[in-house]
Order: structure tokens, then sequence, then C-alpha cells
């Protein structure tokens, strides 16, 4: 790509740059339609063409228009009303013991600073399986009240959480007596001129004839059918003319220092005061040396992506019905925008000797580190690659995250977030490994109860909940007392991945009396042997 090509060149480049069964991508410049380029099949078994008024879940786009309505009615909060009866139906749907927590506020649940626990990723711990039926008012107010304690204190760090945002949903509901639909609709859709654009939790009904994929070219794409409802996180859908619509809204509203998005989009900060860089359902990032705000959203078959550069007035609008990163397709088309092209290859091509499994002893979470080729480090601490450059033998970096080496442990920085230290764990023979691991463990705090059965290194766990008996996945031993419980498929998509199992033995040093099971979107949950 050169400076030269026009944004409608650019966008036409993108399917055959980024393939896959359809998708729809736009850019807003200074506040109008740009360029637009539509491909490929809504639904490749019918051959039904994809259009600009096929409607698609926006998923967790979703976040920043609830949170539009949310400073709309608090700024228009004269006499306090509004937010007294939402901190009052907070406190109804969340466990007494977090909301207590004078820390706990509404500004730190839509900055995901709240500090509780995904309750996407609890639900694999409630014993939900792939595929199965979630509902808003009958099995979310039970997953608020069983999420537990803190995994960190509020305001101190940055974890993604759908149940800041559900929790503040049905809140606004209860608050305003009205559902968030007709909220939306009177507040945004409408004033936004979102034509086709409405709350529609239930995933299952999809509006005709958009079916979302999974897979990929070489593996073939298979229809996935969708059976969850969510709302305040999650529910919004959307056609490509209903969010160009949605960022001309947006470039008029950052014009007017008095708008909710203009609030909204205010860069947001830890309890400390030290940047952070989410807040109001907006990351806060940059292309090319220029700060952006916008937001993915991700369900099983669909990967949806809007961006702003508000320096520059340019959004780029991306929305897929297969799993294709949208972050890469948004971040290449503002790049060739710009004139950049493709993305320099790291400058050293460096290999180094530290790769292998590594311990957060605060969080109790296994760190991936490895490297498939030279000048290039893959980190897993998320439930994800993160692919970063090696500058030199001991550090890599990449846009969200730095990582080194020192003194044997390795430092995880997160761009303004959270800095960790983990410490290599060491390798076992399979002797050492086998104490009784096998048997039953019950977390009170969540209720839930982890099985785990097999012999050896060859584990398998499974966990029953309020939501049933879900399946059993396999574990794989990684050092000590560390074992990996794979879950890349569950009730929501894309999955939480690698569970972190740390087994804690008895003063006898041999006795197996509890675990603490985690992820990155939900840790330390500590689970006592049963007898």
């Amino acid at each position: 790509m050169t400076a030269e090509l026009s944004i409608q060149d650019i966008l036409q480049s993108v399917p055959s740059t980024f393939r896959g069964p359809g998708g729809a991508v736009a850019v807003v410049k200074d506040g109008e339609l740009a360029g637009q380029t539509v491909w490929g099949y809504a639904d490749l078994d019918a051959r039904t063409i994809l259009t600009p008024t096929t409607i698609f879940p926006i998923c967790s786009i979703s976040k920043q228009m609830v949170c539009l309505i949310l400073t709309d009615l608090l700024q228009n909060d004269s006499d306090k009303a509004f937010e007294n009866a939402l901190i009052k139906a907070l406190h109804e749907l969340l466990p007494h013991d977090i909301v207590v927590n004078k820390d706990l506020t509404v500004e730190r649940l839509v900055a995901m600073q709240s500090g509780l626990r995904d309750y996407w990723a609890l639900t694999v711990l409630w014993g939900a399986t792939p595929g199965g039926r979630f509902s808003i008012y009958e099995d979310a107010p039970k997953a608020l009240k069983r999420v537990g304690g803190f995994h960190f204190p509020p305001g101190t760090q940055m974890s993604y959480c759908n149940t800041n945002f559900m929790s503040l949903g049905l809140a606004i509901e209860r608050a305003t007596g009205q559902t968030l639909g007709e909220l939306l609709q009177e507040r945004l859709f409408t004033p936004a001129s979102m034509t086709t654009a409405a709350l529609r939790p239930d995933t299952e009904r999809l509006p005709s004839p958009l079916v979302g994929y999974e897979g990929s070219e070489g593996a073939g794409y298979i229809a996935y059918q969708n059976r969850i409802e969510w709302a305040g996180d999650a529910g919004i859908q959307a056609s490509l003319e209903d969010m160009i619509a949605y960022e001309k809204y947006i470039d008029r509203s950052s014009a007017d220092p008095q708008s909710a998005y203009r609030k909204n989009a205010q860069h947001p900060h830890y309890i400390d005061g030290s940047p952070a860089n989410y807040g109001y359902g907006l990351v806060h990032g940059e292309v090319e040396g220029i700060k952006t705000v916008g937001h993915g959203g991700a369900l099983a078959g669909f990967r949806l992506g809007r961006v702003y550069m508000a320096k520059k007035r340019i959004s780029v609008i991306v929305l897929l019905n297969s799993e294709a990163d949208t972050d890469e397709v948004g971040a290449y088309i503002l790049r060739n925008i710009a004139g950049k092209g493709k993305e320099d290859d790291a400058l050293e091509q460096l290999n180094v000797g530290w790769t292998g499994h590594y311990l957060d002893e605060q969080s109790s979470l296994a760190i991936a580190v490895a490297q498939d080729k030279p000048g290039e480090l893959l980190v897993n601490y998320s439930g994800h690659d993160e692919k970063l450059k090696l500058t030199s033998t001991t550090h890599a970096t990449a846009k969200k995250v730095e990582v080194t080496l020192e003194d044997g442990q390795i430092i995880i920085q997160l761009l303004r977030g959270h800095r960790f230290t983990a410490r290599p764990l060491r390798s076992w023979t399979e002797s050492e490994v086998t104490p009784s691991y096998t048997g039953s463990y019950r977390s009170e705090e969540i209720d839930s109860t982890f099985h785990v059965a097999g012999t050896g290194a060859m584990l398998y766990g499974y966990f029953d909940g309020y939501l049933g008996q879900g399946p059993a996945h396999l574990m794989r031993h990684l050092g000590e007392d560390v074992w990996s419980l794979a879950c890349h498929r569950s009730l929501d998509a894309p999955a939480p991945g690698d569970w972190t199992v740390l087994f804690h033995r008895g003063g006898d040093g041999k006795t197996v009396e509890g675990v603490t099971v985690g992820c990155w979107l939900a840790r330390n949950i500590l689970f006592d042997k049963t007898p």
C-alpha cells in the first residue's frame, strides 16, 4: 500500500487480505462517509449475500453505548434521584460484602477496575456447557450473587469484566423503570439515526439472514448457533449503515464539550492517579503515534470492532461473521490511510533460552513463554498468546505489554496497567507428580464443586454448579503442583482459555488439601478438598 491510494482503494483490499465468509468495513472522516466495502456471504449454505443493511451482533461495542445512556441519565439528574436509585439497585444485585467497599464505585465499574471476577468466565465453574442457554433475568441475578469477593482491590488494576456492565444494565432498568432497550432507542439510536439498531439480548434469534462461522479457510467454516442472552454488557445489534450513523454521531458529539461522549472519552485513571487505558466502554490506545479510542466485540462466529481517531476525525468500522482479528483489520486500514503500510518486522533476529512456564504467586496464575521464530516471543498470561518483538536477549515488547527477564524471573508490565513478577516453575519427574490430586473440591465462595479424575500425568477436571454439570476438560502438568486446564470452548466466546490449577499440600508434604483455580478474568478461587 502507498499513501497515494484512496480510502476506498484501501478498503477494497481488505477482503483478499483478511479472507473469510464475509464482512463489512467503513471509514468515516470529518463526519462523513469516506468509503465502505461489503463482501462475501451472510449465509454460505443459502448463498445469501451480505449487504450494508445486514444486522450484526456488535457484542461488547455495546458497552460504550450503554455508558452514553448512563452518563446522560447522571448529567440530567439534578436531584440525585436516579443516582441514588442506581446505587440502591446495585446493592440489591451484588453481594453485600462487595458493595460495602467504598472504593467500588460506578466509575470503577465502567473502567474495568472493580476487582470483580468476570461472570462469563465463572460460568465454566458453575457447570455451563458449550452452546447452553443463559438467561438475563433468571440466570444472571444468580450469577451476580456467586461471583465471590474481589480478586484485586478496586481501583488498583484493570481486568476485563462483563460482571460490571451486566450489573449496571440491570441496575439502570431498576432505577428508571424502563427497559435498557427503550432507553437506548430514546437516548441514542433515534438521535443518532441508527434506524435498525436495537437491543436484542437473545443471540439465538439473530435477524435473518446472518450466520456466524467458526473455523478457518484451511480447516473449513462451520456455522455456530449461540444460545445465550446478554444486555448491558453486549446485547446490541446493528448494521454497517447503523454503525456509520453512530460514527457520525460520535464525531458531532466529540465537538460538544457538554456531551456524554466527550465526558466518557476523557482519559481514565487508577485510584492512585496514574493513567489507565479503559473507561466508559472505551479502550484508549494509539495507532502511528496518534491517540485512539474504540472497542472490539466477540461472540462465537463473530468478531467486530470500531476505533475513532479524534485528532484526525477518522473512524474505522469492522464487522465480520468469522473469528478473524478485527484489531489487525482496523490497524491495517489506519496504517494504510497514514501511508505506513505493513508494520516493520522485528529488528533483532534473536533467540532466547528462557522459554517455559512461570508462576505469578500473587494471582496464582501460570504464564507460558514460547518462541516460534527468531526475534519474536509468545507470552500467554491472559488466556491467549501475545506476540512480542525481542529488543534484546532479556527484553521483549508489544503495544500493550513489555516482558523482561531479571534474575531468573520475568517481569510483565502492562500498558498503563498492572506490573507483576513470575518465577520459573521447576519440572518434576512423574513420580513427583503423583500425589493424590484426584477427588472432589468445594468452593463455598462461588458455589462450585471441582472434580479431578485420571491417573498419573493424565488428569481431567470438571465442574458442577447452579448451571449444571460441565464437560470434562483435559489437564496438563506444567511443573511443581501447577497444572493447566484447557478450556477453549465455553458458554461464551472467546472462552477464558487455560485455567491455572494450583494444588496445595498439607503439612506432611504429600496429602493434597485444596486447590486454587483461576484465569486472568477470574483469579484466586480457593477450593477445599472434600472427604
